[in-house]
């Protein structure tokens, strides 16, 4: 695990981990807001192919409103990115942003109700996509 990131390799292929990700951020209050299929975008810019990987940009509306609303400029570190991707090996590793260590740049303490909700739902849907 990276000190900035919340991971696990899961013993499942790349669909299906993509799948139950989707369905655990859904159960955490989390919607996809964004969605970045980094294959596709490496394929049309570059022409290279390269692994099955995404990047899904999550939003959990009310706390995204109340960290918004407590300090504006946490929108430039918004949404909480979670990403999936294929180890070529029939896993598929899921890796989803510490808020808690992003929120350590920000030094405003009265986001760190926030940040630490969030961050344990993330944590939730990590936990998720691994049973």
């Amino acid at each position: 695990m990276s000190s900035y990131g919340i991971t696990t390799k899961v013993h499942l292929p790349y669909e299906q981990a993509l799948a139950k990700t989707r369905d655990a951020l859904k159960a955490e209050g989390f919607g996809v807001i964004t969605e970045i299929d980094v294959r596709q975008t490496v394929k049309e810019k570059l022409g290279e192919e390269f692994r099955p990987y995404i990047i899904l940009g999550a939003c959990n509306p009310p706390l995204a409103h109340k960290a918004i609303s407590t300090e504006p400029e946490i929108g430039l570190l918004m949404p909480c990115n979670v990403c999936v991707w294929d180890n070529g090996d029939g896993t598929s590793t899921v890796a989803a942003v510490d808020v808690s260590a992003m929120f350590q740049l920000v030094q405003n303490p009265a986001l760190t109700d926030v940040a630490e909700t969030v961050n344990g739902k993330l944590r939730k849907v990590v936990e998720k996509v691994s049973e």
